[in-house]
């Protein structure tokens, strides 16, 4: 035991014995700041590294198809085009099968009167009592007025029988207007008169004979055993013709074609 204590001291005397070297810093070998910014200077720049990645390696394969999305939206509707030229003119196409004939319009009546009429304070619309025509009852008995229902040209007369020694003074009316007069003059003979007339009319136009008031002391003769007094009229020609019912409303030329 005393001989290994003894070989400690001895090793121990020989470590703090050897020279050691001075002691030196890290940083000892790093220039002054001024010195190290004009190194900075004078060492030429360094290329900047920038990491590229090339894609086309890491692209994979395309993908299936995704799912339609639900429609937008419609935009706003746009102005109209210039209109374009004119397309070539087609084949001619083959005659139909023949078509029904127009449906024509009729309004048409005739009446009389079987009694006399003396001139009262006031004008008098005729009132007959015999039909002979009332095809579709247009004209109505109970005013004597025809009552229009179809819009165009009619043609109407009158015929009457003047009394002795009296005036007769009447008047084929159009609503309120006077448009032709059936006169003659006092006479010691009864004569037949007749008047005629064509009229446009429009829908709810009435036609009428008037009597002349009293100021004129007038007259017609008839009697229970004879019509000498007759009203007629009908429809000439309508307004607007009417087409079958299976024919479109297209305009049609002179021969009822269609253009």
């Amino acid at each position: 035991m005393f001989g290994s204590l003894l070989l400690a001291c001895l090793f121990l005397h020989l470590v703090v014995s050897i020279p050691q070297p001075p002691c030196r810093r890290c940083c000892d070998h790093i220039p002054p700041l001024d010195d190290a910014a004009n190194l900075r200077e004078s060492m030429p720049a360094m290329p900047e590294v920038r990491t590229y990645i090339n894609m086309t390696i890491l692209k994979g394969d395309k993908g299936d198809r995704g799912e339609r999305g639900t429609p937008g939206k419609p935009g706003i509707e746009g102005s109209p085009g210039p209109r374009g030229s004119e397309g070539p003119k087609g084949d001619k196409g083959q005659a139909g099968a023949p078509g029904d004939a127009c449906k024509s319009q009729h309004s048409a009546f005739s009446v009389g009167r079987r009694k006399s009429l003396h001139s009262v304070d006031n004008y008098q619309a005729l009132i007959f009592d015999t039909i002979f025509v009332n095809s579709p009852e247009h004209f109505d008995m109970f005013t004597g007025k025809y009552r229009c229902q179809i819009p165009g040209i009619y043609f109407f007369n009158v015929n009457i029988h003047t009394w002795n020694f009296k005036e007769t003074y009447l008047h084929i009316m159009h609503n309120d207007s006077e448009k032709a007069i059936v006169y003659a003059q006092p006479s010691d003979r009864s004569i037949m008169q007749s008047q005629s007339v064509m009229l446009p009319l429009q829908e709810g136009d009435e036609v009428w004979v008037r009597l002349y008031k009293r100021e004129r002391e007038n007259a017609i003769y008839s009697d229970d055993v004879d019509i000498y007094i007759t009203f007629n009229g009908y429809l000439i020609k309508p307004e607007i013709e009417k087409w079958p019912e299976m024919a479109t409303r297209s305009e049609r030329d002179d021969y009822g074609h269609e253009v």
